[in-house]
């Protein structure tokens, strides 16, 4: 007997995670809003302290780290809609 055979004929439960998943995913994108922008606030004070130093590439890193901080907010402020778009995600 196959475990594939053994699995004919059985539904498999839906995945319900009730009302208070989209209030902590909402709670979970203001709280990468904020992060974000207290990631382009310190990448700025790196800017303004470093302005005098002239290093030549130094745009470059300052221009990643907005980069990086303004992607990994853009990711998890759209998490709850990107599950809310999905929709049910029941294995039937």
């Amino acid at each position: 007997m196959t475990g594939r055979s053994a699995v004919v004929g059985r539904t498999l439960a839906a995945f319900d995670p009730g009302p208070d998943a989209g209030t902590i995913l909402g709670i979970i994108g203001w709280c990468a809003s904020a992060a974000g922008v207290g990631g382009l606030i310190i990448v700025g004070i790196q800017m303004a302290i470093q302005m005098r130093r002239g290093d030549p590439g130094e745009g470059g890193e300052h221009f990643r780290g907005v980069l990086f901080v303004t992607l990994g907010c853009l990711i998890a402020s759209t998490a709850g809609p990107l599950v809310a778009f999905l929709g049910d995600l029941s294995l039937h």
